[in-house]
């Protein structure tokens, strides 16, 4: 049997840090409903990071600051592939009340502590761990 190469795929974790205080933008995902951060496959003419920033836009309506400095990877299996996933954050500068996939996904800025209450991907909360300590 072939073993084919991992996905590559990228994320953002969406954040922002105003009189509100420091939040963290939450998605759903399509299939399961449980709380998610934009992700998507990489695409062939994109970086990881411009990859990611386009993701946010698509799938959570947040335009911002992609972080340039790789904070961490996981990988998971779907399908018989295992796929390999950057992490990059994201101040968000713009929240759109309209996006691609609004009907298909719930948003919802949450505090860092529900942030990693709801996040199940152990790397991902290690990124919303540092995100906090940098900021408060």
């Amino acid at each position: 049997m072939v073993k084919l190469p991992h996905i590559e795929q990228s994320c953002a974790v969406p954040y922002r840090n105003d009189k509100s205080g420091l939040e963290f933008a939450l998605i759903t995902s399509r299939n399961t409903g449980r709380w998610i951060v934009p992700k998507g496959s990489v695409e062939d003419h994109m970086t990881p990071q411009a990859s990611a920033a386009k993701e946010a836009l698509e799938e959570a309506g947040l335009l911002g600051e992609i972080g340039s400095k790789l904070l961490g990877e996981y990988f998971y299996t779907k399908f018989d592939r295992v796929h390999r996933v950057e992490i990059f954050s994201l101040r968000v500068t713009q929240s759109m009340d309209d996006w691609d996939e609004k009907h298909f996904r719930r948003r919802e800025w949450v505090s860092g502590d529900i942030a990693l209450e709801r996040i199940t991907e152990l790397e991902i909360q290690d990124v919303i761990r540092r995100i906090i300590d940098k900021l408060n």
